[in-house]
């Protein structure tokens, strides 16, 4: 036997009869299950009201991985893809591209301050050139003012990457 899947639209409309009491419950209930839906009604119950704040933790804890970085290559990499996925579960919480294009920037602000640059190691390079290429996407779909403020901060994140980086070509990546 096996439970029919419902589509959002069907679920919503079905929590809009039930009484507050029971919602509640249902909540918790979902909760209890997967730590991640956890996080992120803990996000929208005590964090969502401070967004710039909370982005701020989140770069500082970054960083302080940033910091921790191994000196072996591949454990370079696999901590390097930790914070990645760190990033991306927030941006997903957050739901708004401004945040990520900050996160994604400071991400590859940290990466050029804390990662050896004369690294052959091919994985580690593809990490940065995946996030310049993701970030540059980001700014193509904002608003025109908002891509104007975000360009000149990746122009800039493009040229310390070109100075820094022996294997970085910044004219690939210009906008």
């Amino acid at each position: 036997m096996t439970i029919t899947t419902y589509g959002l639209q069907q679920i919503k409309k079905e929590l809009q009869h039930l009484p507050q009491e029971q919602l509640a419950e249902l909540c918790l209930r979902l909760v209890r299950y997967k730590k991640e839906n956890k996080e992120l009604l803990a996000y929208l119950l005590f964090e969502s009201h401070n967004e710039q704040g909370f982005i701020e933790s989140i770069k500082a804890e970054a960083g302080f991985m940033f910091s921790q970085l191994p000196a072996q290559s591949y454990f370079t990499a696999k901590a390097l893809r930790k914070i990645l996925k760190m990033l991306t579960k927030y941006t997903k919480f957050i739901g708004n591209k401004t945040a990520e294009i900050e996160l994604l920037l400071n991400f590859c602000q940290n990466y050029l301050q804390y990662v050896l640059r004369q690294t052959s190691y091919k994985p580690i390079r593809l990490i940065l050139i995946r996030q310049i290429e993701k970030v540059r996407a980001i700014i193509g779909k904002l608003h025109e003012d908002l891509q104007f403020d975000y360009s000149q901060e990746f122009n800039k994140l493009l040229d310390d990457a070109d100075d820094k980086l022996p294997w970085f070509n910044k004219k690939s990546y210009l906008l």
